[in-house]
């Protein structure tokens, strides 16, 4: 029997179970009788000697510029200053552009979306902040950047519409650094169904359009990794019939534990081990447990509507708050700016005080269970961290890139070694790139 919060092992750990626990504790460099500040300080270790890689980071190019920039802390979830402070190595910054209509002015705008990102990421490893940040285009870029003592940039590319319908533009992002893509996002693409049919049960393709086949060859052809977290199941499954490389879910986790259309069930991911992929496990937290969640959402904003009630203060949400913060005097915007920290204050002690004992937030040990369950089902080469921060993503004790060493934490408590944190962390992913980067030179060569 699993006791609650230890580590479910996998059938290829299994040999593990023929020793005896104190030898199996020395085999992982576990201590016997290890304290807390002693198990605290063995996972500090482990956290700054192996590579974290997260695998999905939105961003706004409007935090790209010269006067606002990853350099400062901005107050959003990844930045160089939180990188930093939570020891997080490797951002994959995304190129995402949502789903618009399927005419030739909707591409034109979404491509000229997609080339601001690129040229963002470009603009802030290259001119503003080289010493502190270097774009990666292989795995052996990541190591070499990681040991240099620099944060590592890498680029996915979310939602496939942006391409329009010209697939020479899959060579041009591979050019650009792109180094995954997903052929739909929130809304049927050109390319392919997404998940958000199974609300409605209208579908545009069946899976993949023609065009869709057709990409996915190119894909393999320059060494961009398919990514599997938006398209829907039929699509996804299509996907790795076709695919002559390993795919990865950048940011999805496991539907056993959470029935929603973003996870994976496990026909999708027993395919997904078969064809050597990887699943990203995301820290979002209604995809990890929409119950808990919506119990403490729930709960927090009954405190929140309580405190401002008590306080008698008027919280300005939306756009017709934005307006009104316009509206304001240079004064009275001071004012509200005043009273606004002291209620938020106010309710973050009573949240803790009097909602999360009882109700508590979707955490770090709920992203971990979804891990325990993939690596269970499908071994722990196939599962990596993905945390879709700036992009709703975050969960509590994880909620921005400083807080990232309390995953290798959790981590460390259910019993992973070094070896296999490392793997998770970072390995697996950037073996699929080393195996599609390979692939993509063969067919180059004319294999």
């Amino acid at each position: 029997m699993r006791v609650a919060g230890t580590r479910r092992f996998s059938p290829k750990l299994a040999l593990l179970v023929f020793v005896s626990l104190v030898p199996v504790a020395a085999c992982a460099g576990e201590p016997a009788n290890e304290t807390e500040a002693g198990l605290i300080e063995r996972a500090r270790g482990i956290h700054e000697r192996v590579i974290t890689l997260d695998s999905h980071n939105d961003i706004s190019p409007a935090n790209f510029t010269a006067e606002r920039n990853y350099t400062m802390d901005l107050g959003n979830q990844v930045n160089l200053p939180n990188m930093e402070a939570g020891g997080l190595d490797v951002s994959w910054m995304i190129v995402y552009v949502g789903q618009g209509p399927l005419t030739e002015e909707g591409y034109a705008n979404a491509h000229a979306q997609a080339i601001a990102k690129f040229d963002a990421i470009h603009r802030l490893t290259e001119e503003i902040a080289p010493d502190r940040i270097e774009l990666a285009l292989t795995s052996a870029d990541v190591r070499r950047i990681a040991a240099s003592g620099k944060k590592v940039a890498m680029i996915g590319i979310e939602n496939a519409y942006q391409l329009g319908l010209d697939l020479d533009n899959i060579r041009d992002f591979a050019e650009r650094g792109g180094r995954y893509m997903s052929l739909a996002h929130n809304g049927h693409s050109q390319f392919s169904d997404s998940n958000t049919g199974e609300r409605d049960g209208v579908w545009l393709h069946r899976g993949l359009s023609d065009l869709g086949r057709q990409a996915i060859a190119e894909m393999n052809r320059w060494g961009i990794m398919i990514d599997i977290s938006h398209p829907s199941k039929e699509a996804s499954m299509q996907m790795m019939e076709l695919t002559r490389a390993p795919i990865i879910a950048s940011h999805s986790s496991a539907r056993a534990l959470n029935d929603v259309s973003r996870n994976l069930d496990e026909e999708q991911l027993m395919a997904l081990k078969e064809n050597g992929g990887v699943v990203q496990t995301v820290a979002f937290r209604s995809y990890l447990n929409t119950e808990k969640n919506s119990a403490n959402r729930d709960a927090t904003q009954a405190v929140r509507a309580t405190v401002a009630e008590e306080m008698d203060f008027e919280i300005l949400g939306g756009r017709g708050g934005r307006g009104a913060l316009q509206a304001m005097s240079e004064q009275e915007r001071d004012a509200y700016q005043a009273g606004l920290a002291r209620f938020e204050e106010a309710s973050a002690a009573r949240i803790a005080a009097e909602v999360d004992p009882v109700t508590p937030p979707v955490g770090v040990a709920d992203l971990v269970d979804h891990i325990d369950y993939l690596v269970d089902l499908i071994g722990i080469e196939h599962v990596g961290i993905s945390s879709d921060f700036d992009g709703g993503g975050g969960v509590s004790d994880w909620n921005d890139a400083s807080e990232t060493f309390n995953v290798t934490l959790e981590l460390v408590r259910r019993g992973y070694t070094e070896e296999e944190i490392g793997l998770i962390w970072s390995g697996n992913l950037l073996r699929v790139l080393d195996e599609v980067q390979a692939v993509a030179a063969e067919i180059q060569a004319g294999s």
